[in-house]
């Protein structure tokens, strides 16, 4: 087993360092390479995504991934950008299919802004397309409007596309994984506005037929932030396109009480994966030891349980970090009265203690 390790920018490096630190009590034989990516490699080989980092990526059974991402890069051309390192990836390794599971743990439903029963019990998997839509979709750019409200104004643009293949790929993921479940889907789409997701809902009614055992309902995205809100133990599985899926997934992660909280997996038609924390680079905080690594370390156990075949070592990980949580131990931003604020080294630590049955100190 390869595990590429891409700590990339901000708070990237402390949480993937956790992480790390985590895979190596579990006495598995793996081997690790570490290479820059986003603005750390924009620094040093003048490209967020240089060659001998997808060339790693490409060679390794799977990927772990910080973050990336700076205010200092936003006046760069765009394709300079440090968040061009993670399409990129997606891209080259054809990352189509993003797991995104919002579970609202026990011991934190204090920390969400909802009320506690509406949460308590929360377990939602987001099913994110992720090749195609508007993100990727050509043509894309500026020029001089020719036609619409203002002729001869400058205009930009963006092209929202899916292929059938590309919806019928990202739909039986989702029915597969409803399967192991609660056997139901929600397609998320915009069809009374959109020809592309007209489109999509027709094509995801299709593939459903042939997964009589699972419920399929279809939703239009802004009355499924308003749900997610309202009654989000209604929903069991979500599968919806790129853009879509970018926004809701971060507001279901609100709902589990931080962001720091939410693990995800990206992965190919042959399980390869990269597999991240769902939260950004966080530039503000970085290098003050304050960031949750409890995402990042979610996500090694989703890498072991889908590309590297290791579902006893994903179940240790997963037990121990409730068994953390479950002791009082809180970042600063899961953080309550009568619990016990630790660091980000101190929560990777409590951890790998859990995991080493070593005892656990507040």
């Amino acid at each position: 087993m390869k595990i590429a390790i891409l700590p990339g920018d901000g708070i990237g490096t402390e949480i993937v360092a956790e992480a790390v630190k985590v895979l190596n009590v579990l006495d598995l034989k793996f081997e690790t390479e570490s290479a820059l990516v986003g603005g750390a490699a924009y620094e040093a080989h003048g490209h967020p995504l240089p060659e001998s980092t997808l060339k790693l990526a490409k060679e390794a059974d799977a990927v772990l991934f910080g973050a990336v991402g700076d205010w200092k890069y936003d006046k760069l051309d765009r394709p300079l950008r440090p968040e061009q390192a993670i399409l990129g990836l997606r891209k080259n390794l054809g990352l189509f299919a993003n797991f995104r599971p919002a579970i609202c743990y026990e011991q934190l439903v204090g920390a969400s802004s909802l009320k506690p029963e509406l949460i308590a019990g929360l377990d939602i998997l987001i099913i994110r397309e992720l090749t195609g839509d508007i993100y990727f979709g050509q043509p894309r750019g500026r020029r001089t409007a020719v036609d619409g409200h203002f002729p001869g104004t400058e205009e930009a643009f963006d092209t929202m596309r899916y292929s059938r293949p590309e919806v019928e790929r990202i739909a039986h993921v989702a029915f597969q994984a409803a399967r192991k479940r609660s056997k139901r889907v929600t397609s998320v789409d915009k069809a009374n506005v959109l020809e592309t997701f007209q489109f999509w809902k027709d094509i995801v009614t299709e593939v459903g037929q042939q997964y009589p055992d699972v419920e399929l309902d279809h939703m239009y995205v802004d009355n499924a932030a308003m749900q997610l809100v309202k009654a989000p133990k209604k929903f069991d599985v979500v599968v919806t396109g790129n853009m879509f899926g970018d926004i809701l997934s971060d507001e279901a992660a609100m709902l589990t009480g931080s962001i720091g909280m939410l693990p995800s997996a990206s992965l190919n038609s042959s399980n390869q994966g990269l597999y991240e924390p769902s939260h950004g680079s966080a530039p503000d905080i970085a290098g003050k030891g304050i960031a949750n690594p409890l995402a990042t370390i979610l996500s090694a156990a989703m890498m072991l349980r889908f590309s590297l075949n290791q579902a006893e070592a994903a179940d240790r990980i997963e037990s121990a970090v409730k068994s953390v949580l479950a002791a009082g131990l809180r970042t600063v931003d899961i953080y309550s009265e009568g619990t016990t604020k630790v660091s980000t080294r101190e929560m990777g630590d409590a951890v790998v203690a859990a995991i080493t049955k070593t005892t656990i100190k507040g």
